[in-house]
């Protein structure tokens, strides 16, 4: 059996087995997670963490299914980081980069500070994409958004009071919509699909139960496996 060492979850002392990984280290204290758990493969960002380690002044930060324990590691999860939203509709957008700056006007009060980049699990160049964003480089701001999985901790270190990847996911859409060319086998697809072509199919699914959906969802052939 794994050695038990001391940890401190919210505030409070529990002995959990080394080599855990916090997500695991929180279950075996006894918690039932029912939020900031998610896919439990690093893909999600349901489970955003801070902690703190004895002998170290830094706040540091991870995912709770990748990160494992320290001893006497202090951490607290964060479920959700409470992020405002701007609202849009791109099917009326006439100036994508215009529309970007109205709708997150902040972006032009970012320090340049590098907070949200350090802080980033991905290693996500965060503060330039912001500065992308600035110059109203659409396509800049998507590349290196991409990796994102919106776990809320640029948000939660944002001298400026900015959410950088909800700016970072009206770009993507942006520039997605009005820039890159959509594939003509998708074009042709969608159209076949409004044409009725595939309601046999679509009504058979929807009859299905849960179970007979796992089943056939499992056993589909994956392109390249």
């Amino acid at each position: 059996m794994a050695e038990l060492i001391p940890i401190y979850l919210m505030g409070k002392k529990y002995s959990v087995p080394e080599g855990s990984t916090i997500l695991g280290a929180i279950e075996h204290a006894g918690y039932q997670l029912i939020r900031g758990c998610g896919c439990r493969g690093g893909f999600c960002g349901a489970c955003a963490t801070v902690y703190r380690v004895p002998g170290d002044h830094q706040i540091k930060v991870g995912l709770a299914c990748q990160t494992q324990i320290e001893e006497n590691m202090t951490l607290t999860i964060l479920p959700s980081y409470p992020a405002n939203k701007a609202l849009y509709d791109l099917e009326t957008v006439k100036d994508p980069v215009k529309a970007l700056w109205q709708a997150y006007p902040e972006i032009f009060k970012c320090l340049g500070c590098s907070a949200c980049t350090k802080i980033c699990p991905q290693d996500i160049a965060v503060m330039d994409y912001i500065a992308g964003a600035k110059r109203g480089n659409l396509e800049q701001v998507a590349e290196l958004s991409f990796d994102c999985i919106m776990c809320g901790l640029c948000a939660s270190r944002c001298l400026a009071q900015m959410v950088p990847y909800n700016v970072a996911m009206m770009a993507r859409r942006l520039y997605a919509k009005n820039t890159l060319v959509k594939p003509d086998y998708v074009l042709k697809r969608i159209e076949e699909v409004e044409q009725g072509n595939y309601k046999d199919e679509i009504d058979e699914l929807i009859g299905k139960d849960i179970e007979e959906l796992r089943k056939i969802y499992a056993g589909r052939d994956i392109e390249g496996i």
